[in-house]
């Protein structure tokens, strides 16, 4: 009984021993950091000021094509995906019934349900009208119009907002006669908004869809 003793005696202060080097005997704490709410509602960074995240790398898309698509998703929609306008335009990038046909969609509701459709539509639609004004896009691409610096994605910006036809219009008028859309936005201020970025990528084609990008 007595070697029993000292066995478990030992064995107890040695566990006590091993426990005690993952235990900090002193811990430093912030009050302002402890939170003790449980459903997430409340949170707090590790410092309460906010000079020291000035310097924080924060992603920066550039002229990338992502910067485009971007930009004209949150101009259009806020982003929102199923967002429905007052004048029945669907989705992120804000598309009419007629333009969805012409890519291949006829099911609205399913449009409007899938992020991935949607993007692949605006693919679609930016290669449609890459090739019906690949005309334009080598004759102006570069050249200042009514004050405007002249590019690929502005041309392409404005194509979406208000069609080639419209584009091509404009083009051909200098810059003096352009369309505006049913809110008042004009084609002039999408190409001035939406130019500079890097639609290199996207392939002219005349049959595109959502099926074949």
């Amino acid at each position: 009984m007595i070697k029993k003793w000292y066995f478990y005696t030992g064995l107890t202060i040695i566990i006590a021993f091993l426990s005690s080097g993952f235990k900090p005997f002193n811990l430093d704490t912030n009050s302002w950091f402890l939170v003790h709410e449980e459903d997430g509602s409340h949170y707090l960074f590790p410092s309460e000021k906010q000079e020291d995240y000035t310097n924080l790398n924060i992603p920066f898309t550039g002229n990338f094509f992502i910067g485009f698509k971007e930009a004209i998703g949150y101009r259009e929609s806020e982003s929102k995906y199923k967002k429905i306008n007052s004048l029945g335009y669907l989705g992120k990038y804000q598309f009419g019934i007629e333009t969805l046909k012409s890519i291949g969609i006829y099911n609205s509701s399913a449009f409007l349900n899938s992020p991935e459709m949607q993007e692949k539509a605006f693919i679609a639609l930016l290669a449609k009208n890459k090739w019906e004004l690949k005309k334009e896009i080598e004759k102006y691409e570069g050249t200042i119009m009514n004050g405007i610096h002249i590019t690929e994605s502005g041309i392409l910006a404005a194509a979406h907002l208000g069609g080639a036809g419209s584009v091509r219009k404009y083009l051909k008028n200098k810059g003096k006669r352009y369309f505006r859309d049913a809110y008042g936005t004009s084609i002039r201020s999408y190409m001035k908004s939406f130019g500079g970025y890097d639609t290199s990528f996207i392939v002219a084609d005349s049959n595109a869809n959502i099926k074949n990008i």
